[in-house]
């Protein structure tokens, strides 16, 4: 089942994304399989990093859960908030369904 993960940064921690950036970058990338997307999620701005999100095919919520408690920023104590919801892609593009 697809999840939807939304991984909301603490305030004023900008520096703590910097300094665990590289080790969060190596887990995703050995993580990608049933990635369908991810990336920072932006402030107003359009150019400060305030998050992330990953949409992925996990087992069940109990997998999701267990990459989030992986994920390197989560590890650090980056984020404030952390939301699972499993997710239902109806427009999907990028993997060859509309």
């Amino acid at each position: 089942m697809l999840y939807a993960i939304f991984m909301i940064d603490k305030p004023g921690a900008a520096v703590l994304r910097d300094e665990t950036a590289a080790a969060h970058r190596a887990y995703m990338a050995a993580n990608t399989g049933g990635m369908r997307l991810g990336g920072p999620l932006l402030d107003t701005d359009g150019t400060s990093m305030i998050g992330s999100m990953v949409v992925g095919e996990f087992a069940d919520w109990a997998a999701a859960e267990a990459f989030v408690a992986q994920e390197p920023y989560n590890r650090a104590g980056l984020f404030e908030s952390v939301i699972i919801r499993p997710f239902k892609a109806v427009v999907d593009t990028a993997a060859g369904h509309d």
